[in-house]
């Protein structure tokens, strides 16, 4: 699974109109943006809350939060994104 997701410097400040899609675990829905540590783990907590998802965005959102949660030193317990619809 191909991710998408890339950091941007002042992400937590910025207005989320003027994000980039690629700092959201969802881009094309604009969803669970990852700016910071306190993103991703809101991000993890809202995952199974997001809904007009496919199985294989759901998959990449979670590729997604997996890169920004190594990124900005979250730890994530989950090694699937069914993990976290339980």
């Amino acid at each position: 699974m191909q991710i998408t997701w890339k950091p941007v410097h002042d992400g937590a400040d910025a207005p989320r109109a003027k994000l980039p899609d690629s700092v959201f675990a969802f881009p094309k829905e604009r969803k669970e943006p990852l700016t910071d540590a306190a993103h991703v783990r809101s991000a993890i907590a809202r995952f199974s809350e997001v809904r007009g998802v496919s199985e294989a965005e759901r998959a990449a959102a979670f590729e997604n939060i997996k890169a920004a949660a190594d990124y900005f030193g979250v730890t994530l317990r989950a090694t699937s994104w069914h993990d976290l619809v339980g």
